[in-house]
């Protein structure tokens, strides 16, 4: 097992297997993980701040098995930040904070190659931060398709004076996220409100959009998925890479390039690669920065 020792922030980090294609069918290995990472740190680590990370480890590689990890591993560094959360049943557990570049580095050497969050941080976890519309698509539905939701729901949401902010999923669909940023939020609230619009959504386009998760009802269509917005529930953080054929990240997008995909019916428009995500983010910085900063309240019933 090869190894060798960087320095960062201070902490001495040991990395371990650099040279394990974790990509094969791009050869992409860990040693262009932990680039990319290190590279896309600046926009990345406001997204993940104390929030509580799932990892997704691919030990070796994403045509093998993988796990996810909620507990922060107990061979962690002694400087590593974590929280202790309640769980449901009472059971306390220890997670981990992603809240500097050291930290994300040791995360990554243990090939975690998505970063799970939820919608809460972990000193509030019953208070979202944002409502989420994952759109998704079912089968003969495709993202251009999830585009054209998308789009539906800026139109519905901006009558309600709400700005939503959308990126891809790094997958098949989108992400559309609505931002609170109250201490009043809830996730019985927030739920209702994603639920009851991805009803509306349905009634008005039964041929595009469903609510409903059962599979024979998503054939076609775009699946709204409201129940994502659930204190046990984590999404793929923003900036992070997914485990697949090429190193795609989720990424944000600005309406006009959703429009203007939509408008040309080009499916790969909405596809973004790692170098792509850190020239973009090198240029651009944090093109969802607003999710954090923005406050909007909810409308009432």
């Amino acid at each position: 097992m090869s190894r060798s020792i960087v320095e960062i922030g201070g902490r001495r980090l040991p990395l371990t297997n650099l040279e394990k294609d974790l990509y094969p069918p791009y050869g992409f290995t860990k040693a262009h993980v932990l680039d990319y990472y290190r590279r896309i740190a600046p926009v990345i680590l406001s997204h993940l701040k104390d929030r509580p990370l799932t990892l997704k480890r691919y030990p070796d590689g994403v045509e093998k098995d993988y796990f996810f990890e909620k507990r922060c591993p107990g061979h962690r560094p002694a400087w590593l930040k974590t929280a202790d959360l309640v769980r449901d049943g009472g059971e306390r557990m220890t997670v981990c904070l992603v809240n500097d570049l050291e930290t994300l580095i040791w995360v990554e050497n243990l090939a975690s190659l998505e970063l799970h969050v939820p919608l809460a941080k972990a000193v509030s976890p019953k208070t979202p931060d944002s409502i989420v519309f994952d759109l998704d698509p079912g089968e003969g539905a495709n993202v251009l398709d999830c585009a054209r939701v998308a789009l539906i729901l800026r139109g519905l949401l901006l009558e309600w004076r709400l700005a939503g902010f959308v990126k891809t999923s790094g997958r098949k669909g989108l992400h559309l996220y609505v931002p609170l940023n109250r201490k009043e939020a809830t996730f019985d609230e927030t739920k209702r409100f994603s639920k009851a619009v991805a009803v509306v959504l349905e009634k008005n386009y039964p041929d595009l959009v469903t609510s409903r998760m059962a599979k024979e009802f998503r054939k076609g269509r775009v699946f709204i998925n409201w129940s994502q917005n659930d204190a046990s529930k984590t999404m793929v953080s923003v900036y992070s890479l997914r485990a697949g054929e090429k190193p795609v990240v989720s990424f944000p997008l600005s309406w006009r390039e959703l429009e203007n995909a939509s408008e040309r019916g080009d499916p790969d428009k909405l596809r973004v690669l790692h170098s792509e995500a850190v020239r973009r983010a090198g240029k651009s910085g944090d093109l969802f920065r607003q999710v954090l900063t923005k406050k909007q309240r909810l409308p009432h019933p």
